[in-house]
């Protein structure tokens, strides 16, 4: 198969891309390099520009009319960050993916799988969460999320368009062959600081949010690897037209996770013994937009695309650290 991936310059946009091509397949790279760098794309076909720009896109289709299916990742996803810069996060997340599903619909590219989000979830006291459980969004970004999904519901019910829309937990770690993994200097995410204090750049960790109503008081979150998460976007490339028949609707919601739930402190436990180091440890409120959390219930993704996760929290921590080692050779910073 062919397929179009939108964002294959991002961390999880390249680590699908190569799962593509570990399973056969051939991806078509569409990326702004807003924030991805150039060298994840590495040698695949790949097209600088705006998912919004409907002239490339058609390029894209003329030049690759054997294109199956668009797996769409790209976007801005920091969500500190989209709290202080709302515009930004619904122009580029929402209205320029409107713009992408009509011309792939106009194309006779009918076929999407959305990276979508788990930070859609309404807290849930088991903060155990099923794809029909109720959503309330908290940040500017899991608003551009959820916008997006209902816009594929809507384009779907009344085109030819079918979306499968995967909603992601927490990736973390590299691919297996260290090509590519977090590329921000300074990421803002939980694993990411880890990494940075037990490299000795940044003076320890800090835990946001020691309050809230989970086993420990820190947020919980669904961490799995990232190459578990490509390997699910193969299987819904692979099954696509299955799946949407076997829900006998045009558009289907698919959690995508670990299905266990880790807390903060239990994360740095896992760290600290995969590294056999101490860090040192400070505490602080909840950043703005954080989620209390929560983990995935994962039986529609092994019912509808026989998808199981294969790697461990340890192995996804151990290659992370042994991203952050190799990064400096790939991107030319730590």
């Amino acid at each position: 198969m062919k397929i179009l991936v939108t964002g294959g310059a991002g961390y999880l946009g390249s680590t699908t891309a190569k799962a593509l091509e570990s399973a056969g397949h051939v991806p078509v790279v569409l990326d702004s390099l807003l924030t991805g760098p150039r060298a994840f794309v590495r040698d695949r076909i790949f097209y600088e520009g705006d998912i919004g720009d409907r002239d490339l896109v058609r390029r894209i289709v003329d030049e690759h009319p054997d294109l199956d299916a668009t797996i769409h990742m790209a976007a801005r996803i920091v969500v500190p960050e989209s709290v202080e810069k709302p515009y930004e996060y619904y122009r580029d997340n929402v209205s320029k993916s409107l713009e992408l599903f009509d011309q792939l619909v106009a194309l006779g590219k009918p076929r999407v799988v959305f990276s979508s989000s788990a930070s859609l979830y309404a807290v849930k006291d088991d903060f155990e969460v099923r794809e029909d459980d109720p959503l309330d969004p908290t940040s500017p970004y899991a608003r551009t999320k959820r916008m997006i999904e209902q816009v594929l519901e809507d384009m779907a019910a009344a085109t030819d368009l079918r979306a499968v829309m995967l909603r992601y937990f927490n990736p973390i770690g590299s691919d297996p062959d260290l090509e590519s993994g977090i590329y921000a200097k300074e990421p803002s995410h939980v694993l990411g600081q880890l990494v940075m204090a037990a490299r000795g750049q940044k003076p320890g960790f800090t835990v946001t949010g020691t309050d809230l109503p989970t086993r420990d008081g820190t947020g919980i979150r669904d961490y799995l690897h990232v190459w578990d998460l490509a390997r699910a976007h193969v299987r819904a490339v692979e099954c696509f037209d299955r799946v949407i028949e076997r829900v006998g609707a045009p558009s289907v919601v698919i959690n995508v996770g670990r299905g266990e739930g880790v807390t903060v402190r239990e994360l740095l436990a896992a760290f600290e013994r995969v590294t056999g180091r101490s860090l040192a440890i400070t505490e602080a409120p909840p950043r703005p937009g954080d989620a209390v959390g929560a983990f995935a219930n994962v039986d529609l993704a092994h019912e509808l695309l026989d998808w199981r996760t294969q790697l461990t929290l340890d192995e996804a921590i151990a290659s992370a650290l042994a991203w952050a080692d190799r990064r400096v050779e790939v991107l030319g910073y730590e």
